[in-house]
C-alpha cells in the first residue's frame, strides 16, 4: 500500500496540473533566481508567475538544497 504524500510535496500534483509546468522546472527556476530568502522567493513566484502554493514549493526546494 502506498503512503500518502505529506507536507509541501502534497501540493505538487495540484501545482503541475494548475500551472502546466513540472515540479523540477519550478525548482530550477527557484534555484536560478538571484533571490535567496524564503519569503522573497515566494513573493516573486506569486507576482511574476501567479503561482499559488509558492510557499510549499519554496520550502521543499530550500530544504532539499540545505540537505546537500
Amino acid at each position: 500500500m502506498t503512503e500518502a504524500v505529506k507536507g509541501p510535496a502534497s501540493y505538487f500534483p495540484s501545482i503541475e496540473k494548475t500551472y502546466g509546468r513540472p515540479i523540477p522546472e519550478w525548482k530550477d527556476l527557484i534555484r536560478s533566481s538571484p533571490l535567496t530568502k524564503h519569503m522573497e522567493l515566494v513573493s516573486w513566484l506569486k507576482a511574476e508567475h501567479g503561482l499559488g502554493h509558492a510557499n510549499a514549493l519554496v520550502a521543499h526546494t530550500l530544504a532539499e538544497d540545505k540537505g546537500k
